[in-house]
């Protein structure tokens, strides 16, 4: 009979930004080969933790978002040429390694903010239909483990917003680990989730940081030393021109932020009064009774 801990599962989609813009990747010539061979290594380990572990990787850029690797849709196939290594981890090196090579040549990137937010709702779909088929006795800890280079995508505001309540009520926790920037919406993803935020001072150390913050699962955080939550900045992005606002206009209807006042919603279109200067009201005096 098994145990209630070999009745758990751990279930990790990890969304790999790949935009040629971060130079914590492509400013050295090492450093894409470098943060390649810390993720197989992460992934690696995860899948030896426990035997019910599962995996997947989605990669995205500004251009395309596309899945990787799925331990759920590719099979092992023994090759019998990888000195001694586990069949399992030579498996999900090869696949890993040409996909994301046949990713990043057949679609060239444009100009703009990497698709994060859409990999991000990729990983939920796929979440869902794992936790949907897994057997009842079986009980399954997922998160989604976001690796980044890039700034703020405020254009992505909303889409943001729509992900992190959506895990929250899934219970799926949404981890970010970001090698340059300080990313506040993603900052808001990991308090609302419950995951975990962490900006790596240094990118040679990205290996002992992913293995010792990233790889326990949720339940066990509690028991271990981590990094210190950082102070998470809850401002809202404003509809009009997609910039962190601390005061602003909200929409009675739909809810939407902006930074001045319009009298028609860009977003539902409802129409609202120009506010006017308020009026001092004359205080009445009170007449005596004799």
């Amino acid at each position: 009979m098994r145990s209630e801990e070999e009745d758990e599962s751990s279930l990790v989609v990890l969304v790999l930004d790949v935009n040629p813009s971060q130079k914590a990747i492509y400013a050295d010539s090492k450093g894409y080969r470098h943060i390649l061979e810390c993720i197989i290594a992460f992934c690696n380990a995860h899948l030896v933790l426990k035997p019910d572990n599962h995996l997947a990787l989605i990669a995205c850029h500004s251009g395309s978002s596309e899945f990787i690797f799925s331990d759920k849709e590719s099979e092992v196939q023994p090759t019998g040429q990888n000195d001694g290594q586990y069949e399992l981890l030579a498996h999900v090196e090869r696949s890993v390694r040409i996909n994301l090579r046949n990713f990043i040549l057949k679609t060239e990137p444009t100009v703009g903010d990497s698709l994060l937010a859409g990999s991000c709702s990729m990983a939920l779909c796929y979440i869902h239909r794992m936790i949907r088929e897994k057997p009842p006795s079986l009980k399954m800890n997922a998160r989604i483990l976001v690796i980044t280079g890039s700034g703020e995508s405020v254009s992505q505001y909303m889409n943001y917003m729509n992900v992190f309540f959506t895990a929250h009520k899934e219970n799926v926790f949404i981890d970010v680990l970001s090698m340059e920037h300080d990313l506040g919406l993603l900052q808001q993803g990991c308090d609302i989730t419950g995951g975990l935020y962490l900006k790596i001072p240094q990118l040679q150390g990205l290996l002992q940081y992913l293995l010792w913050v990233f790889l326990p699962e949720p339940p066990l955080r509690k028991k271990l030393v981590l990094p210190p939550p950082v102070k998470v900045d809850y401002r809202a992005a404003c509809f009009c021109h997609r910039t962190l606002i601390d005061i602003g206009y909200v929409c009675s209807v739909c809810l939407s932020v902006f930074c001045k006042f319009s009298p028609i919603c860009t977003t539902c279109h409802a129409l609202f009064k120009t506010p006017g200067p308020l009026h001092n009201k004359a205080k009445k005096k009170k007449h005596k009774v004799s």
